[in-house]
């Protein structure tokens, strides 16, 4: 396997922690990008444990089974978008799970490679979809939607400050020609911001790029929908993880575990998101983001 993929898992020891695989258990992972999280769940629930991983992009769930090999024949890898959680453990006819983690976002394999447009450092075509068998593309609408559509997106799902001027910049851009690629989009946007705030801990062009991997993917809708169907998988004392790396993924963990906490089907068991150590950033940066909540069901 490629050495790029061998990418450390974030807040490993804590999901662990809260998760508590533990011999014979059945586990979801619906997230399961490289099988990071995966192969630790997968030790613990040994013997006689199952490993359910789902995960929409192909192309990460071959990486899983190459890195869940020696477990062969005590998992199931799905590829299918993990809004539908009631519907694939029906599928394979599981009715209820002891554990579901959730590691939201985008995943090291995606944004290094660069042919899949997600990346601003590796530059390839505006593409942005985690399953490459959708339609819609990143292209598609920075060279569709108008001006103000545009700066809403970059608004509402990027939080970022420039919006108007950015989307004003793509415009202007695309009125002389299409913009293709990710290079192309990420000049767009850092000739659009104020010189002196382009200077910072994360490119300028991060918060654009996130608002559109969020629209191609519908990925707060996808993470409301799987939320609202995880406790119907989850038997009673079944554990719930959510990591999310902004904050509009926490915000909606935040009130989906709060409204679950107030009709008493989850207790909550991280007051605050619990984050990652000094230690563990300075050998993983993307787990500076990173948040962790965590219940389980009464």
């Amino acid at each position: 396997m490629e050495e790029r993929y061998l990418h450390e898992p974030v807040l490993l020891k804590e999901v662990m922690g809260f998760l508590d695989p533990a011999p014979g258990e059945v586990i979801i992972d619906a997230t399961v990008g490289g099988g990071g999280h995966a192969r630790e769940v997968m030790r613990r629930i040994s013997p006689g444990g199952t490993l359910i991983g789902i995960d929409k992009d192909p192309e990460s769930l071959k990486i899983a089974h190459e890195r869940l090999k020696p477990s062969e024949g005590s998992f199931r890898l799905i590829n299918k978008d993990f809004r539908a959680l009631k519907e694939i453990t029906e599928n394979i006819n599981i009715r209820e799970v002891d554990g579901v983690l959730f590691d939201l976002g985008i995943s090291s394999i995606q944004v290094e490679a660069g042919e899949r447009g997600f990346s601003i450092k590796n530059n390839g075509p505006l593409d942005m979809r985690m399953d490459r068998n959708d339609g819609l593309t990143a292209r598609d609408l920075v060279n569709s939607l108008s001006e103000d559509e545009l700066a809403r997106l970059i608004r509402d799902y990027g939080e970022e400050r420039y919006h108007r001027r950015i989307a004003g910049a793509i415009v202007r851009e695309r009125r002389k020609k299409e913009i293709l690629t990710t290079a192309e989009l990420a000049g767009v946007i850092c000739g659009s911001i104020p010189r002196g705030n382009r200077r910072g801990r994360i490119h300028p062009a991060t918060r654009t790029f996130q608002a559109l991997r969020i629209s191609v993917n519908d990925e707060l809708r996808a993470i409301e929908d799987a939320l609202e169907e995880t406790p119907t998988v989850l038997k009673k004392g079944g554990r719930l993880c959510v990591i999310s790396f902004h904050s509009l993924e926490d915000r909606i963990a935040k009130n989906a575990l709060r409204e679950y906490k107030a009709r008493g089907v989850f207790r909550v068991l991280t007051k605050k998101p619990v984050r990652a150590g000094e230690e563990e950033v300075s050998r993983n940066p993307r787990a500076r983001s990173a948040r962790l909540r965590a219940a389980v069901k009464l």
